[in-house]
């Protein structure tokens, strides 16, 4: 067992210097939520006043100090900066402060989940799709912050650019502009951060990306109900969520604990998604491996059913299937029946 302690990720990083600065990254308070457990590591450090063109080199020169100490596992590094504008902002003005961005976006949806394993990025990823075929100009946002898992299923390596004005621009997939933190850290770092910093996270990735005109965006968040739930529901003007579940009676119980959620924070429910409902078998024999219980699952909760969708590994992530562009039909029905 390594001797890692806090005061050893501080000093590595107190021996680095910002370009500008004349004081050390510690000295400067520009290092904050330090997190270490098991020999990952996370921290942020604030960017405020320092020269774009820097910023590089100073996180990569931060992350290398740092994974020079012994029993080190991995490190994730996250660049972050306040705007001059939420500085000056109220202090109870917060939770109610919407980002300017939402000017452009005339729809958000999100897609969430009471527990992981439920197919909920693939369900968010295929929405996303479907609305775009759709004819909508889509985005898709990875609010996973912990666990992103968009860069897989769209198979995409690539660094996001950097617009003339600095802002990060989205990676265009099938259609959809979309945008993960798994584009910007090495796929094998593990997410370890402080709440804040992923709320933090959060915000960053949509306001310091250049998104363009949006007809809807599309949140896949991660599973269960924190800190980035409550950051959406108070920074963003969501106008629905959808549920994603197996129809396992199982998942009633965390099913539940996210409508409670939902309503606590005035977010609508526009209905549930049973992921994985049946299985078609080559005879044209449909099989439900997990029971039939996921219109009953709906009622029981006072939700729409918004869909059944099959338990198909030759599925893919281009929303063409028959049942994502019901789905797509009937989410865009509930939202305007809802405004």
């Amino acid at each position: 067992m390594s001797g890692l302690v806090e005061k050893d990720i501080l000093a590595a990083l107190d021996a680095i210097t910002a370009s500008g600065d004349t004081q050390s990254l510690i000295a400067a308070d520009r290092v904050q939520g330090l997190v270490l457990r098991d020999g990952n590591i996370g921290f942020s450090i604030e960017v405020d006043g320092l020269a774009p063109e820097t910023l590089d080199g100073l996180k990569a020169q931060a992350e290398q100090a740092v994974k020079n100490l012994s029993g080190v596992v991995s490190v994730t590094c996250i660049l972050t900066a306040h705007r001059a504008a939420q500085k000056k902002a109220p202090h109870n003005s917060a939770s109610t402060e919407i980002p300017a961005i939402f000017k452009r976006i005339k729809t958000v949806i999100a897609v969430a989940s009471g527990k992981g394993g439920v197919g909920k990025s693939t369900v968010a990823v295929n929405l996303a799709a479907a609305l775009a075929k759709a004819g909508n100009a889509t985005g898709l946002l990875d609010a996973d912050i912990y666990g992103p898992s968009m860069p897989h299923l769209l198979g995409i390596a690539d660094k996001p650019q950097l617009s003339d004005d600095k802002n990060l621009i989205p990676i265009q997939a099938d259609g959809i502009h979309t945008m993960s933190i798994g584009y910007l850290v090495d796929s094998e770092q593990a997410m370890i951060w402080r709440g804040p910093m992923a709320q933090g996270a959060l915000m960053q990735m949509l306001e310091d990306v250049a998104w363009p005109d949006l007809d809807v965006l599309v949140l896949d968040l991660p599973p269960g109900t924190g800190d980035i739930q409550l950051t959406m529901a108070q920074r963003i003007p969501v106008s629905g969520a959808v549920l994603v579940t197996t129809p396992s009676d199982l998942a009633l119980v965390d099913v539940t604990r996210a409508i409670a959620m939902f309503e606590k924070t005035q977010v609508p429910v526009l209905g549930l998604i049973e992921n994985m409902a049946y299985l078609d078998a080559p005879d044209g024999t449909r099989l439900y491996p997990f029971g039939e219980g996921g219109e009953a699952m709906a009622k029981k909760v006072k939700l729409a059913h918004l869909a059944a969708l099959p338990l198909d590994a030759a599925i893919g992530m281009d929303g063409s299937h028959e049942a994502f562009q019901k789905l797509a039909t009937r989410i865009s029905k509930s939202i305007k029946e809802t405004a």
